[in-house]
C-alpha cells in the first residue's frame, strides 16, 4: 500500500464511465507556478539576471523569441492574482523564489526590495487563506555566478546555494511558518536540456558554443545532488526543520515496453526510467547511483565520498514529482559514450507496434494524454523506494487549440475536466 499521494479536499474522480474512486479525507489538491514563468519585473527592485534571462535574449533560443522580462507580471499584480486565487477557492500553491531577486550576484548581500516583495506576496497568501508551499530553485541561477565560477559545473556553488535557501528559510520559514520546502525542482530537465542538448539555459552541448554532453550533465546532476543534501541537512538543523518538510522534486516520462514480449525492450523500458528518475532519486533513497548507470556510464560519472552518501541517504521527508505523459521505449541499441541519451541507449515512440497512439493529442507535442502511465510511475516509486510519502507537485496539459479559441470556448473545458479526472482516478488506484 503506498502512503498517501498529495497534489499540491476529499474528492472523487472518475476513472471510467459511470464509476468514481474516492480519495482521502486529507488529500491536497493546490497549484503551482515558478517565479521566472510569471513574474516579469526582470531588471526591477534590485533582481539582476539569471540564466534565464541570458538564454531567452539570444535570438533563436526561445519559440517568437520571447523572454520573461514581463511574463504574467505577478510583480505587479500580486493583488489581483490572489483575488484569481481566492475566487477558484485555492489553498494551497506552490511557488518558487528568484535567487536574483534575493540575491541578485547569488551570494550576498541580500537585496531588501526582494525581500520585501516575498514578504508582501506571502502576507497576503496567508491573509487569503492559501498556504504556500516552497521551490528554492526553479533553475534561474544568478548570471554572476555563472560568470564567476561556472555555476552548476562547479562544486563550491554547494555552498552558494546552502547560503540562499538558509536566508530564505530563516527568514520566510519563521515568519510566515511555511511547512514544505522543494530544494530543485526537475533537475533532469534543467541538466539535460541545459548541459547536453543545449535548448535551455545555460545553453551548453557538445555541438554548442562550448560544452561537453558526454561529461557536463553527469557533474552537474553530482554537483545538484549534493547541494539537495548539504541543504535539507541545514534545513533540518533549524527550528523550521523539526516540524517543516523538505524534498526534492524530480519528473519523469513513464516509460512503456513497445514490445512486452522482447526482454531486449523491456529492459530499455526499466533503463529508461532509472536513467530519468532513478539517477536522482537512488542517492537520495538508496544511497548510490543506479548499477545500470554506472555500468554505462563509466568513468564520466562522478563518484560520491562516504561523506556525501551519508548526507544524501535519507535527504527528504517526501518524493517530489512532476508528471505528465508517457512513451513506448525500445532499445536504440547505441551503447552510450558521446551524451546522455546515447549512454540511456533507447528510443522513444509516441505509438506502438500496431500504429495506435499511447494517447491522444494535447497541444504540446511531447505531451499525449496517458492516465494509465500515471498510475505505473506512482506504483514504480512506490516499489523501488519503499512507499515514501509522494507529493505530487506537478501534473496538467495543454488543450488543443486553447490559446486561439474563443473565452467562452475555452472556458468550456470538458478537455482538461476529463485529463484530471482520469489522471487522479488513476492516482487513486495507486494509493
Amino acid at each position: 500500500m503506498m502512503n498517501k499521494a498529495l497534489i499540491l479536499a476529499s474528492c472523487a474522480a472518475v476513472v471510467s464511465s459511470g464509476s468514481t474512486v474516492s480519495l482521502p479525507d486529507d488529500f491536497i489538491l493546490g497549484a503551482a507556478t515558478a517565479a521566472y514563468q510569471i513574474e516579469g519585473a526582470a531588471t526591477e527592485g534590485g533582481r539582476m539576471w539569471s540564466i534565464w534571462d541570458t538564454f531567452s535574449h539570444i535570438e533563436g533560443n526561445t519559440f517568437n523569441n520571447e523572454t520573461g522580462d514581463v511574463a504574467c507580471d505577478h510583480y505587479h499584480h500580486v493583488d489581483d492574482d490572489i483575488e484569481l486565487m481566492k475566487a477558484m477557492g485555492l489553498k494551497h500553491y506552490r511557488m518558487s523564489i528568484s535567487w536574483p531577486r534575493i540575491m541578485p550576484t547569488g551570494t550576498y548581500p541580500i537585496n531588501e526590495e526582494g525581500v520585501k516583495f516575498y514578504d508582501d506576496l506571502f502576507t497576503k497568501l496567508i491573509a487569503a487563506g492559501i498556504e504556500p508551499a516552497v521551490t528554492l530553485y526553479h533553475w534561474d541561477l544568478p548570471q554572476e555566478l555563472d560568470n564567476s565560477m561556472g555555476g552548476w559545473l562547479n562544486a563550491s556553488i554547494t555552498d552558494y546555494f546552502v547560503d540562499y535557501a538558509e536566508f530564505c528559510i530563516k527568514h520566510f520559514g519563521a515568519k510566515y511558518n511555511v511547512k514544505y520546502w522543494i530544494t530543485f525542482n526537475e533537475p533532469l530537465t534543467f541538466v539535460n536540456l541545459g548541459y547536453s542538448e543545449g535548448t535551455h539555459a545555460p545553453g551548453r552541448c557538445t555541438d554548442c558554443d562550448r560544452g561537453d554532453s558526454s561529461t557536463e550533465p553527469y557533474i552537474v546532476a553530482h554537483n545538484v545532488l549534493n547541494a539537495h543534501a548539504a541543504t535539507y541537512r541545514m534545513y533540518k538543523a533549524t527550528d523550521q526543520g523539526a516540524d517543516g518538510k523538505m524534498g526534492i522534486t524530480l519528473n519523469s516520462v513513464w516509460g512503456e515496453p513497445l514490445d512486452s514480449t522482447d526482454a531486449t525492450s523491456v529492459e530499455a523500458a526499466e533503463r529508461f526510467v532509472e536513467f530519468e528518475l532513478a539517477w536522482y532519486a537512488d542517492p537520495i533513497f538508496l544511497g548510490d547511483y543506479p548499477a545500470v548507470m554506472k555500468a554505462r556510464v563509466g568513468d564520466r560519472l562522478p563518484t560520491f565520498t562516504k561523506a556525501e552518501k551519508e548526507a544524501l541517504l535519507g535527504a527528504q521527508d517526501f518524493f517530489g514529482l512532476n508528471h505528465y505523459t508517457s512513451k513506448f521505449i525500445a532499445s536504440s541499441g547505441e551503447s552510450g559514450g558521446d551524451s546522455w541519451g546515447g549512454d540511456c541507449g533507447t528510443t522513444s515512440y509516441t505509438k506502438d507496434l500496431d500504429g495506435n497512439p499511447i494517447g491522444a493529442d494535447s497541444d504540446s507535442s511531447w505531451l499525449k494524454v496517458v492516465p494509465w502511465g500515471f498510475r505505473k510511475s506512482l506504483n514504480w516509486v512506490k516499489d523501488r523506494y519503499d512507499s515514501p510519502t509522494i507529493i505530487v507537485t506537478e501534473n496538467g496539459v495543454s488543450v488543443p487549440g486553447e490559446s486561439d479559441a474563443a473565452l467562452e470556448d475555452a472556458l468550456a473545458d470538458s478537455f482538461r475536466i476529463d485529463f484530471y479526472s482520469q489522471y487522479i482516478g488513476n492516482m487513486s488506484l495507486a494509493i
